[in-house]
């Protein structure tokens, strides 16, 4: 009974030591991720009319210069096009 008791109390004891070793851990992982989170939205903060910036390839001015547009616009682009046959029978 008494080296029950003995491993009983190692595994209790073992497991605390872990257990706040992995509540540091986790608590510093928490604090570096609120710390990116903050980083990252500091310009949106800061601007006046604050939000993320449009990334659609629709709107940037270099992009429609090439003419490069999304796939959706080509694609209702394409679904606007007559294929050859219908052309044809148009005549």
């Amino acid at each position: 009974m008494e080296n029950v008791r003995s491993i009983c109390l190692n595994v209790y004891l073992c497991a605390h030591k872990y257990r706040t070793k992995m509540i540091v851990t986790i608590l510093f992982a928490a604090i570096i991720l609120m710390g990116c989170i903050a980083l990252l939205s500091v310009r949106m903060i800061l601007k006046k009319d604050g939000r993320f910036p449009d990334m659609h390839v629709g709107n940037h001015a270099v992009l429609r210069e090439k003419g490069i547009s999304c796939a959706r616009t080509q694609d209702r682009e394409a679904a606007g096009r007559k294929t050859l046959a219908e052309r044809m029978m148009m005549n």
